[in-house]
């Protein structure tokens, strides 16, 4: 198979001889045999790269979770490197001054909490406004593009974490999201997207015959990826989710948790594609630092089966009901719930709480069913 990049080096680029070319990327945008896109186009003799634009974690990926990042000078070619994770997350008009088309080469991850998509939308919006020519070199989904799962995000709860109503895993590559959000939530740029050639909505990442270059200090392994819909629910808890140690949404854990007992009742749930392993482990940074936590850790059986939206809230649950006094919803500084951002809703809380999921899931399939028949018409691969 062949990532857009690939498709856009091999004869796309004719297009944009003369014009001045932007690239939004970071560690993951590199062809088949990993050689970087900014190399690739700096070195270019008919491509004519002039600026740089950095997303979450920074171009390099050198940069935690929420850390703001400051504009600078890349230090291989000289170009500037404009943040679009500090001071503003939509380029402004004096970013955008030296460059006449801006190319997106991001690796996604399929999960709607994931910022990279967002930071795409934004910078359409910014080409609308300032009549910028916008190109989304596809890639693949890497938890293939076929199922979906959780429930579309409420406009009161809108945030960088999901800006959009789409769902927890929304089944579609980021070249098919650029097009729905043009034509759905108008984002209406003038936008050119570079398909994949060889891709199949139900190849896994694993299965592409690609190297994985994680987009993110924590996206480690395709079970994370697969899990991560579910276990990203944490980050709104005052449990771990596992940042600080080797296996991040994978295990989650705190130093009341009793991972015996908490693996013996979630695995007496039989959820389709999941077991659950007790563990202890300490993490190195964020929540419950140096301190030995409790848990689970999570092992995927079967991935078609699994709907980790499902097995996330219903891990919540069950430690819910187990340490009532214990458990918490975190709020930040202005008493606001994160998990209601990562939720999408401010519902679920006391969903979970009342142990009332099952009729929650019954009204996310439906929520679903439409989202499957409004993105239709933007799938790029069948």
């Amino acid at each position: 198979m062949k990532i857009g990049l690939d498709v856009f080096l091999e004869k796309e680029y004719k297009s944009f001889i003369g014009k001045r070319i932007g690239l939004i990327t970071n560690m993951t945008g590199v062809n088949e045999k990993l050689v970087p896109a900014i190399d690739l186009f700096h070195e270019h003799p008919d491509i004519q790269l002039t600026a740089l634009y950095a997303p979450e974690h920074g171009i390099r990926g050198d940069a935690r979770e929420g850390e703001k990042l400051e504009s600078t000078i890349d230090p291989y070619t000289g170009l500037p490197v404009y943040s679009l994770y500090g001071a503003t997350r939509k380029p402004d008009q004096a970013m955008l001054e030296e460059v006449d088309v801006l190319l997106f080469d991001l690796q996604d991850i399929g999960a709607r909490y994931y910022t990279y998509i967002y930071t795409m939308a934004y910078v359409m919006e910014a080409c609308k406004e300032y009549r910028k020519q916008f190109v989304v070199l596809d890639r693949p989904n890497p938890v293939a593009g076929t199922q979906m799962e959780g429930n579309l995000v409420e406009e009161d709860v809108r945030s960088f974490v999901g800006l959009l109503p789409i769902p927890n895993r929304h089944g579609m590559t980021v070249a098919e999201l650029a097009l729905m959000f043009k034509h759905e939530f108008d984002y209406d740029c003038e936008l050119t997207v570079i398909p994949m050639e060889g891709w199949q909505r139900d190849k896994y990442y694993d299965e592409t015959g690609l190297f994985w270059v994680p987009p993110s200090p924590n996206t480690t392994n395709i079970e994370m990826n697969i899990l991560y819909p579910g276990t990203c629910l944490f980050e709104g808890t005052n449990l771990s989710e596992g940042r600080g140690t080797t296996k991040p949404f994978e295990q989650v854990g705190a130093p009341f948790i009793d991972g015996q007992k908490l693996a013996k009742i979630f695995n007496q749930k039989k959820i389709p594609g999941v077991l659950a392993r007790p563990t202890s482990f300490i993490p190195t940074y964020q929540k419950h630092q140096n301190e030995i936590c409790g848990g689970v850790q999570l092992h995927v059986s079967d991935r078609k089966k699994l709907n980790s939206f499902e097995a996330g809230v219903l891990l919540i649950e069950t430690i819910a009901q187990m340490y009532q006094s214990e458990f918490k919803f975190i709020t930040n500084d202005q008493g606001k719930y994160f998990f209601d951002l990562l939720a999408g809703t401010r519902d679920l809380k006391q969903i979970i709480l009342k142990c009332t999921v099952q009729p929650f899931f019954e009204a996310c399939d439906k929520e679903l069913e439409d989202f499957k028949k409004q993105r239709e018409s933007y799938l790029l691969y069948k």
